[in-house]
């Protein structure tokens, strides 16, 4: 992106070069300070790509240079000018920004809050409200290579038909510092939350990918069996249950089937009690998918103030759920953005 004509471009160039050659110098402060100073100047006449040039390719250099901090506020300020200009997420927006990403050092506290500042400028001038696909996943990938295991989780979710893939294979290698029977507990990190916000296509993929890579390193040690039928083919893992419900639970997500759920939950109730931290997923999923709402204890007090004010009271144990509309038929459409 350059500036409005030849002439104007060849004065960008100029400016970016000289602050370039004093970066080179090692007068990263002064380097900084003067491209804030001379973006300003730009923001302020409304020449969005004569800021977005600077600050893109200043960023860069001082990234490139080890200059993390100074790097990355001059990256949070491009966020910020990609506001004021009201530019939407596309393949250059987002190109740039990803660019720029991908040059943080991994250490450098400056780049979770840039990573917070692109998705949330995704949300409010792109088409997804919980931010951009491509740019969870860029984020999730990252955090995952480097083993920060819940950042990634929290972006790979909202990723890419990629990010399963990604996220599955993050889960398992965080599964083999720990004993084998636990494996359900890390695949079910990835399938649960899929579920949750619609998207059973990454749900089986996770599912799928986790499975198959346990099979193949430790299927003579777990017994591994592969079972088939004329409408489905499962891997059964005898020592694991909770592996062979969540692959159940798919099938039953799959087929829309209530009774098949309840019979599923009514079988490997024991195993699930052992996991508390799966219960109000596995809530939200019976409702989503089977329409299946828990019973709630009345409280006379809640019911009555509810009254008063016209509202309903508070799910069970007071908790928010997320906001996942139901679908109208049984066949669950994937998320939209993910294909």
């Amino acid at each position: 992106m350059s500036g409005t004509n030849k002439g104007g471009s060849d004065k960008i160039d100029k400016i970016i070069s000289r602050l370039q050659q004093r970066i080179g110098e090692g007068q990263f402060y002064e380097a900084q300070q003067q491209t804030r100073v001379v973006a300003a100047r730009y923001t302020k006449a409304a020449n969005w790509p004569a800021a977005i040039d600077i600050l893109y390719n200043v960023a860069q250099s001082l990234l490139k240079a080890g200059q993390g901090g100074s790097g990355g506020d001059l990256c949070v300020l491009l966020i910020d000018t990609y506001k004021q200009a009201a530019l939407t997420p596309d393949a250059a927006t987002k190109g740039k920004l990803l660019t720029c990403l991908r040059l943080f050092d991994s250490e450098e506290p400056t780049r979770k809050k840039y990573i917070g500042e692109i998705i949330s400028w995704s949300s409010r001038f792109g088409e997804y409200p919980a931010g951009d696909p491509e740019l969870h996943h860029v984020a999730g990938s990252l955090y995952a290579e480097e083993h920060e295991a819940y950042d990634a989780e929290r972006h790979l979710i909202l990723g890419t038909k990629e990010s399963a893939e990604v996220l599955a294979r993050m889960e398992y290698e965080w599964f083999k510092e720990d004993e084998a029977h636990t494996a359900a507990q890390y695949a079910g990190r990835a399938v649960l939350p899929y579920l949750i916000t619609a998207n059973v296509r990454a749900a089986n993929t996770s599912y799928r990918v986790f499975t198959s890579l346990l099979g193949d390193e430790k299927s003579s040690q777990l017994g591994v069996q592969d079972v088939s039928s004329n409408s489905a083919d499962l891997r059964v893992f005898p020592s694991i249950p909770l592996l062979n419900f969540l692959g159940l639970l798919l099938l039953a997500v799959q087929r829309g089937s209530p009774e098949l759920y309840r019979q599923l939950a009514t079988k490997y109730a024991s195993h699930i009690k052992e996991l508390e931290m799966w219960d109000e997923a596995l809530e939200i999923i019976a409702e989503i998918y089977f329409g299946i709402k828990k019973p709630r204890q009345s409280n006379p007090l809640m019911d009555m103030m509810s009254g008063f004010f016209g509202g309903g009271g508070a799910p069970s144990g007071g908790s928010s759920r997320p906001a996942v509309k139901a679908p109208s038929s049984t066949s669950m459409p994937a998320a939209e953005g993910l294909d």
